[in-house]
């Protein structure tokens, strides 16, 4: 319920500027914005519930005895650098770190690995992979921004919130043609937007990770010839017959 099927949403901030974005987020409904709610409560908990059992695995662990086991010297030029370099003093986060095991979270974490019930190797694997799995995206969206007289700029959200959106600008001079090509995927015949770019010997697929119906896809082609090319915009679907023939069937 939290995804749908690829939705295409057309925005024309001028004439000459429009932006076709395609997204399997869900239309904003009560139910949804009610669940969406509660899977980032859900996603919070699980974030923080599984460093608080990493944090007490490696406290109770013998690496974390050796590692914070320093001579006095060494510590008193550590603590005299924080005080001068640090933002954060290293005695105003080991106040921190002792408020936390402290408290009733920390204490059930390291009741649970001193419990022994999963093996530490495990638990902590299990930890980092939940904490991973909540900066997991639960939609995608990807963009397609044309701009007479400059060009096209694709962008493809990633799979996860720590990364950035992959973005793509192809100048005006540099486009060839934007065509309409399709593939096999298993057994079914997918359509999908091309830019032939001139000097590159592979295509630039649009929506690469979408892969819309031939509807949407027909409607975003029409769309992207009819703002760079005004006069070429009411083509049809084989407008180009010659380019198109060449570049039938190749991979997405």
């Amino acid at each position: 319920m939290l995804t749908t099927s690829p939705r295409l949403h057309v925005r024309r901030p001028s004439p000459t500027t429009v932006e076709f974005t395609l997204s399997t987020r869900p239309p904003s409904t009560l139910a949804v914005r009610v669940l969406s709610t509660l899977l980032l409560i859900l996603r919070v908990v699980v974030f923080f519930s599984s460093i608080l059992i990493v944090h007490a695995a490696w406290v109770q662990s013998p690496y974390a005895t050796s590692f914070l086991t320093t001579s006095p010297a060494s510590t008193r030029t550590r603590s005299s650098d924080d005080a001068e370099d640090s933002f954060f003093p290293s005695a105003t986060l080991s106040q921190a770190t002792h408020l936390i095991d402290d408290s009733i979270p920390g204490r059930l974490a390291r009741r649970l690995v001193s419990s022994n019930l999963v093996p530490l190797p495990v638990l902590v694997a299990g930890c980092l992979a939940a904490a991973y799995a909540t900066l997991l995206r639960t939609h995608t969206t990807e963009s397609l921004l044309v701009l007479r007289g400059l060009g096209i700029q694709t962008s493809s959200t990633s799979g996860s919130y720590l990364s950035a959106a992959a973005t793509r600008f192809i100048p005006t001079e540099k486009i060839q043609d934007v065509l309409v090509n399709e593939a096999f995927k298993g057994f079914e015949v997918r359509y999908y937007l091309v830019v032939i770019v001139e000097g590159e010997e592979d295509l630039v697929v649009v929506f690469p990770n979408l892969l819309p119906r031939k509807k949407i896809v027909e409607t975003v082609w029409r769309g992207v010839r009819g703002c760079l090319w005004e006069a070429e915009g009411s083509w049809g679907y084989n407008g180009n017959q010659r380019t198109n023939d060449k570049w039938q069937g190749g991979g997405a």
